[in-house]
């Protein structure tokens, strides 16, 4: 089974009001091309940084740019899962997740930004597989999670914000002022 239509834009009832941050950053265009590209981009963004690029921080009490990518990276699985168990018509309440714990505790400053790189396009790559293999009952499924009622497209949408999000604060205030060929 391949989806076989596209994934319209949730209406701002299909997820909490937190969320529109994301899902106002993704318009037009076919959502799961969206994603595909989304993974090209970051490839590209991070082709030819060096360790210490990874290391990065833009001021000393923020993540590292390899922080952000395992947050991304994170956050991702967390979404996809979340979408994966409403789609399914899993009615189990999913609980929140703390986002700096997860960095905290995470390897993230003692992996390669290449392996990080590598690891966000095996993750998204089957982020894509999971939509495109959704029908029509299936993505537009309510849950609950954190507390709030979502839909699975809703996490779909979030998931291609979050990450534009995250990458626009890379390529600003990250990388701004390093010069690339």
């Amino acid at each position: 089974m391949s989806t076989q239509f596209s994934i319209a834009k949730p209406d701002p009832g299909e997820y909490a009001p937190y969320y529109e941050k994301y899902v106002s950053l993704i318009s037009g265009g076919d959502l799961l091309s969206i994603l595909d590209r989304q993974m090209n981009q970051v490839v590209r963004l991070f082709a030819g940084r060096s360790e210490a690029d990874g290391d990065n921080r833009y001021l000393p009490e923020k993540w590292s740019v390899k922080e952000v990518l395992g947050h991304i990276i994170d956050t991702e699985r967390i979404m996809a899962y979340r979408a994966l168990r409403i789609a399914r018509g899993d009615k189990s309440p999913i609980e929140g997740f703390e986002q700096d714990d997860y960095v905290r505790n995470g390897p993230f400053g003692h992996c390669r930004l290449s392996d990080l790189v590598e690891e966000f396009m095996h993750v998204r790559r089957a982020t894509v597989a999971l939509f495109r293999n959704l029908d029509e009952p299936a993505i537009t499924r309510k849950g609950i999670a954190n507390k709030q009622e979502i839909t699975a497209r809703a996490l779909a949408y979030i998931i291609a914000g979050h990450e534009l999000h995250h990458r626009r604060i890379v390529e600003e205030k990250y990388f701004a002022t390093t010069h690339r060929p």
